[in-house]
Parts: structure tokens; C-alpha cells; sequence
């Protein structure tokens, strides 16, 4: 088995600190907004798309009894809805009512504002590039 170089090993100590601190700023935003944090997921993913429920369970990990399930109770909320796919009969999609969209900016000034304290050192330039390369390694292939 190959051994972590020093580099990757640097790199894994930052990101795990980062992640946690991450995740905490997203759990208190749960919690001052009554939603799970499965939930904020499922409205982050579909803040700008609109995706079949088996294709949004892939996605999540979810079997597809728990993400119906999920997507009932969010829809009792006003914060989702359900349409039959425009190109296959069987499938259903689901996406943000305008209630939903409401909430997920709001959501993303407070998350906004929530990791500004862990950005606010980084210059203009540095917050950019960090960004970049944060897009550029989860949009590359998983091994």
C-alpha cells in the first residue's frame, strides 16, 4: 500500500480541522431553522436544478424509502414539491417551491456569514483561488 506523502498528509490535517468547523456553522444553522442537516443538503443540491427522487437519493446516499420520507415531511413545510418528469412517466422530480427558495437564500447569507470568520483572513485574492481549487478537487473524479 502507498504511504500519504508529507504534502497530503499537510493537506488531510487542514481539511479535517476545516470540515468540523464547517459542519458546526451548518448544525447551529439547522438548529436556529428547525431543519436536519440531510435537509439542508437536499436544499442546497436543488437551489438551482430540479432532480428526480432516485437520482437526489444517489446523491445523498439515502435509500429511497428515507428520502420520501424526507421530501413528505419538507413538502408539508411548503419547502418542496413533487411533478412527474417531463421525459419519463415513472419518475418523479422534485424541486424548491418558492417558499423553499426563500429560505435557501436565506440560508446561504447565514452560512455566508457564518464562515466569514474563517475566511476573514484570507485576502480577496487568496478567498478566490482557495475556492477554485475547493470546486476543482470536488469536481474530479473519486478514486
Amino acid at each position: 500500500m502507498k504511504q500519504p506523502s508529507k504534502s497530503s498528509e499537510h493537506l488531510s490535517d487542514a481539511l479535517v480541522p476545516a470540515a468540523f468547523v464547517t459542519m458546526a456553522v451548518l448544525n447551529k444553522i439547522g438548529a436556529e431553522n428547525n431543519l436536519s442537516l440531510t435537509l439542508i443538503r437536499v436544499l442546497g443540491i436543488l437551489w438551482d436544478r430540479r432532480l428526480r427522487m432516485a437520482e437526489l437519493a444517489d446523491r445523498l446516499g439515502l435509500k429511497k424509502s428515507t428520502m420520501t420520507g424526507l421530501v413528505s415531511r419538507a413538502e408539508q413545510r411548503g419547502l418542496l414539491a413533487r411533478a412527474p418528469n417531463a421525459e419519463d412517466d415513472r419518475a418523479i422530480d422534485v424541486f424548491l417551491t418558492n417558499e423553499g427558495a426563500v429560505l435557501v437564500e436565506r440560508l446561504r447569507a447565514q452560512t455566508q456569514r457564518g464562515l466569514g470568520a474563517l475566511t476573514s483572513s484570507l485576502s480577496v485574492s487568496d478567498q478566490r483561488q482557495l475556492a477554485d481549487l475547493l470546486w476543482r478537487m470536488l469536481e474530479s473524479p473519486k478514486g
